[in-house]
């Protein structure tokens, strides 16, 4: 490119109709195309799936030795920010979190790129390659190649393997009643990255967040004895947790005023910074959901689209906040969400 091509390059989040996680095919219509798939079943006659399409869990599990589970999953989205090195951190936290989420240990990875080779020059992608690169050799895990496509919108991700061990997994069917809910990470950055890309504004405080691997929490999890647990990303808060509760069948009840959010989070909801994907996810949930008298700006909080959350686990983790509590759900009619 010359000089003058490279002048000419907007922000990097100008060239996608979407951001993050918030880009993704909305929950409601993304059930209805799998559905065919989990109702036809899948073989496994020897036993080896521990975990499928049936619940709609973070990451596949098979087991390959009596104290061995091999755990796979792959993640990609547009740019969430304008900096290409810090695209790829947050897009590799995220990809790494769903094998944290099953209580696993990643232990490679694949890149998954698309970009428009045309439009943007080649060395972005290089610093997005980095990034990714750099949170993958923190979390220790080898990145070894991966695949590209020429494609419209930049697009970057990365296919996960991971370790666990089979009787140790963490799942979202598997909560009881009577169990606290901890959330590992505060909410928002979904708003405060839809104002970065109408605005321009940066906002530290979520890099920071989407950037920091959910290791920590997972052990914690796992040490503390927890069995079951998602990690919470573009179906927003209440997208998860109503999978979680009703894979579990029970009723999750959440306490508002519990939940955590990043600095800035509710002056941009005010000033109606909320993604597509956000209130997507609400409709989605809202005929599972009891929410009283809970105004719908908090409806929106609770539901907003994350890109690379926290774990939202079935159990007390020291050093991270209780939002609630799992209870009994007798009726299937009942709502699978309570917020008070």
């Amino acid at each position: 490119m010359t000089d003058q091509d490279v002048s000419s390059i907007r922000r990097l989040t100008s060239y996608a109709h979407g951001g993050g996680c918030a880009c993704k095919i909305p929950p409601g219509e993304l059930e209805r195309v799998v559905e065919g798939l989990t109702s036809a079943g899948v073989k496994n006659p020897r036993g080896e799936l521990l975990v499928g399409l049936a619940t709609g869990d973070d990451a596949a599990v098979v087991r390959v030795s009596q104290d061995t589970a091999v755990v796979s999953t792959a993640d990609f989205f547009t740019p969430v920010v304008d900096d290409p090195y810090d695209w790829g951190r947050i897009a590799a936290a995220n990809a790494l979190s769903d094998v944290y989420a099953m209580g696993g240990r990643p232990v490679t990875a694949v890149n998954l790129l698309g970009w428009p080779r045309d439009v943007l020059p080649f060395e972005l992608a290089s610093e997005v390659l980095r990034g990714a690169l750099d949170v993958a050799h923190g979390a220790g895990c080898h990145v070894a190649g991966g695949h590209s496509i020429d494609d419209p919108e930049p697009k970057f991700g990365m296919a996960v393997t991971g370790l666990a061990h089979p009787d140790r997994l963490l799942r979202n069917n598997t909560g009881r009643a009577g169990q606290p809910l901890t959330l590992t990470k505060p909410l928002g950055v979904g708003i405060l990255n839809n104002r970065h890309k109408v605005t321009g504004e940066t906002f530290p405080q979520a890099i920071d967040s989407m950037t920091t691997l959910n290791d920590r929490a997972s052990a914690l999890a796992l040490r503390s004895g927890a069995e079951c647990a998602t990690d919470i990303t573009g179906f927003g808060l209440l997208g998860h947790l109503h999978k979680l509760a009703r894979s579990s069948r029970v009723t999750a009840i959440i306490d508002a005023a519990a939940v955590p959010y990043l600095d800035g989070v509710r002056e941009s909801l005010s000033e109606g910074f909320v993604s597509g994907g956000t209130r997507r996810n609400l409709d989605w949930v809202r005929p599972h959901l009891d929410a009283g008298p809970v105004r719908e700006e908090e409806l929106l909080l609770l539901a907003d689209a994350q890109t690379s959350g926290g774990l939202l686990v079935a159990g007390e983790i020291p050093g991270y906040p209780v939002i609630g509590e799992l209870a009994p759900r007798t009726d299937p009619g009942m709502p699978t969400m309570v917020i008070r």
